[in-house]
């Protein structure tokens, strides 16, 4: 069991029953109260992207999807090609904090938090390769890491490089309009076969699904029989 909660870094204290005799306890990482700030998604979300539907205007709610993704779809230029995305927890201001200091401030041990959690919604969707969404060579070297990857290698699994990011300027920094305007974002490597392959991409937020749609463009044009997106939080 780790000695200090990785988030607060608080002393975690072990509680004894008679359960901690007889059955194997999953080593705590982060504290109760830390825990507890983790708000994971539950009840109607968007079938496309995961935003839940019960916490935004019901205007904005077209069936069992968002406006958002209602307007994705019915443009012909990216209709079709990003199946959905599973967002395990909400980005609220708790992980926002967190996720800033695992990828900003390089606190690569953070990632052993959601380990096991990423570990268990890949098993339900049944992919080909696990993709983590490429960073720009500037961001790796400011980094010194791929968030998406060290997510992966953390919960045991391995990644797929099928894509190179072609774009280096930060996509946080855009709207959502200039996002969907940007020319294509990435390019295939030629290290495997993509044809009739089911691809799950891995990032750590879903912010405006531009990032994902993209990649997933490129990969269904060469061939990919479904492509579907898992992320750590849905913003």
């Amino acid at each position: 069991m780790s000695e200090y909660c990785l988030f607060c870094h608080e002393e975690l204290i072990e509680h004894i029953s008679w359960s901690t005799f007889f059955s194997k306890r999953e080593e705590e990482l982060v504290c109760p109260s830390c825990q507890e700030q983790l708000e994971e998604i539950t009840g109607k979300r968007c079938d496309i992207c995961s935003r839940p539907l019960e916490r935004i205007d019901a205007q904005y709610v077209v069936g069992t999807r968002c406006s958002d993704c209602v307007r994705w779809e019915s443009d012909s230029e990216w209709q079709g090609y990003l199946a959905g995305n599973l967002s395990i927890y909400l980005y609220n201001d708790f992980l926002k904090e967190i996720i800033s200091q695992y990828k900003f401030r390089g606190d690569y041990l953070l990632a052993k938090v959601f380990a096991q959690k990423l570990k268990t919604s890949i098993r339900m969707l049944h992919a080909d390769y696990l993709v983590p969404i490429p960073l720009s060579t500037e961001r790796q070297f400011e980094r010194g890491f791929n968030q998406a990857e060290a997510l992966l290698r953390e919960a045991g699994l391995h990644s797929t490089h099928l894509l190179q990011r072609t774009h280096g300027e930060k996509q946080s920094k855009k709207s959502r309009e200039d996002r969907i305007h940007l020319p294509q974002i990435f390019q295939l490597t030629d290290s495997f076969v993509i044809s009739g392959k089911r691809i799950l991409l891995i990032d750590d937020i879903y912010t405006t699904g531009s990032t994902l749609r993209h990649a997933a463009k490129l990969l269904r044009k060469a061939g990919a029989d479904y492509v579907f997106a898992l992320t750590l939080a849905r913003s």
